[in-house]
């Protein structure tokens, strides 16, 4: 997988490991019942292994460690369909203040998210919104001491159980405007914000938050007033990059277990592994994975590149993995015939994820389209 170093490849065998021997799949369904809606207990083994802190500085309590390493812990999150706040937490909430946040915040923040023990939601989606992240109406006010802030935010992943939100908001322009785009830290519990929390489609919590009237600080700013836009589009875009690695471990575990099963299940004294059609199938599956990997690959060497030629390659990688992962969840299922359909057993939970990661920061629609306007102006004369 991506020619991985020494290190890397023990990261994720000791990733790897720590799912396989606590992280089943009745003990996924038992945490989901937990006061959190995960598993605190494997929370907590993660963070004794040092992966909140992985790609931030030494200086934060982390490791500095590469987008290939999160992409590796992201992977085998996917495989082992893991519930956590990792990806809202690590790589929305702590890369966002990691890149732009004042150093006294970076201070207090960082190692707390690096050590397992302060988590995070990145607030950014309106009701009005879909996948334009910069149409914001949620507004940020001048006040005596810092802002007032004032709007709604929708399907806010791991709200109910942050401790802090980053929100954005506009502080000048007009409402699709990206110039005018600001970014504040605003605790959970701050007064007249109000959460209504739900679970997602995949099990995950989520929540709607509307602001009235808080009041935060001018320390809570993040990057330059008005001039987050850049910000939010680097964060959301290596998130995405993650959340493909996610789906790329999903895919594989599905295939995993296609696999098993016509291998073991039999009809007429024979494995159905052994009908043609069935093999042709797992071929189908085995193409479109290997050429999602190819594309992971791409993101994840285009993210420290200019923005245009970043942005391409991740739209490109949302389009691919949107549309694989519906393909191998949909052919999951039916390879698994009516035990795919059940709710005990782990394929259709799977395809769940798929459905939810297909959709998070732009379905294959909108990054479609987001990669044509790139393509156009690479092709434009002027």
């Amino acid at each position: 997988m991506w020619g991985l170093t020494e290190s890397q490849e023990i990261l994720r065998a000791s990733v790897q490991r720590l799912i396989e021997s606590e992280y089943s799949f009745e003990q996924r369904r038992s945490s989901l019942a937990e006061a959190d809606g995960y598993s605190a207990a494997f929370w907590e083994r993660l963070s004794e292994l040092g992966l909140p802190g992985l790609p931030f500085s030494e200086e934060f309590g982390g490791f500095g460690g590469t987008d290939i390493d999160v992409a590796i812990v992201m992977r085998e999150l996917g495989a082992g369909l893991v519930v956590t706040p990792y990806l809202p937490t690590v790589v929305l909430g702590g890369r966002l203040i990691e890149r732009a946040g004042p150093p006294e915040m970076q201070e207090t923040i960082l190692p707390e998210v690096a050590a397992g023990g302060c988590q995070l939601a990145f607030a950014f989606a309106e009701p009005q919104s879909r996948f334009d992240l910069e149409d914001v109406a949620t507004q940020a006010s001048r006040s005596d001491d810092g802002y007032l802030l004032n709007g709604r935010k929708s399907v806010v992943i791991n709200a109910p159980g942050a401790d802090y939100l980053i929100v954005t908001a506009r502080s000048s322009g007009e409402q699709r405007d990206t110039r005018g785009l600001t970014l504040l830290l605003v605790p959970r519990d701050a007064e007249g914000l109000r959460i209504t929390p739900f679970r997602t489609n995949d099990d995950h919590w989520a929540g709607d938050v509307t602001f009235d009237n808080v009041s935060v600080d001018g320390n809570a700013l993040i990057g330059q007033e008005g001039d987050a836009w850049p910000d939010i589009d680097f964060a959301a875009d290596a998130a995405a990059v993650a959340s493909a690695a996610e789906s790329l471990g999903a895919m594989d575990h599905i295939m995993e277990m296609c696999q098993e099963y016509l291998n073991t299940r039999e009809q007429f004294g024979r494995p159905i592994g052994k009908n043609q059609a069935l093999q042709f199938r797992m071929v189908e599956l085995f193409y479109q994975i290997e050429e999602s990997r190819s594309m992971l690959d791409w993101a994840l060497r285009s993210l420290p590149g200019d923005a245009a030629s970043r942005r391409a390659a991740v739209s490109a990688t949302k389009v691919k993995f949107g549309n694989a992962g519906r393909f191998v969840g949909q052919q999951g299922i039916q390879l698994h015939g009516a035990i795919g359909m059940t709710e005990e057993f782990p394929v259709g939970h799977y395809f769940k994820r798929l459905e939810t990661l297909r959709i998070l920061l732009g379905d294959p629609d909108h990054h479609l389209a987001r990669f044509g306007r790139w393509s156009q102006a690479q092709n434009d004369p002027a």
